[in-house]
């Protein structure tokens, strides 16, 4: 009998993914607090954090030189896709929508953790209003 363990008990990588941030405000905690949702995000769904790239200048270029690093890592053989905390890390809206037309002209997948609309089955937002003067 062989005393090699079994599928789940092997350490076995799974697709490989770049997270992208554009971080232009804020502490190091929280760009610490996002790469650590990128990260919690890839553990829970079975994926490979390979690397972040971050962008920090302020001035909104589509080639920023972190997104024009994340896509040359994109060109890997075994790149699977990007994952970002929410839409709004790949920039302003034109700018987001060509960023997201260059992603996937690579062929891989845009993972977006948060995502601003409602997924599919999810209960819709309930507001509370305070009534009355209790």
């Amino acid at each position: 009998m062989d005393d090699e363990p079994i599928t789940e008990l092997r350490s076995v990588t799974g697709p490989r993914v770049f997270g992208y941030l554009r971080h232009i405000t804020g502490s190091a905690a929280r760009h610490t607090a996002l790469a650590g949702c990128l990260t919690e995000y890839c553990r829970s769904h079975e994926l490979t954090l390979c690397g972040v790239f971050t962008d920090r200048e302020r001035a909104v270029a589509i080639r920023a030189p972190a997104f024009v690093g994340l896509l040359d890592a994109l060109e890997l053989p075994d790149a699977y896709g990007v994952l970002v905390p929410a839409f709004g890390h790949l920039g302003p809206r034109p700018v987001a929508a060509e960023r997201k037309r260059q992603i996937t002209a690579t062929g891989v997948r845009l993972i977006v953790v948060r995502s601003a609309r409602p997924q599919a089955g999810s209960k819709p937002l309930v507001r509370l209003q305070q009534q009355g003067g209790t």
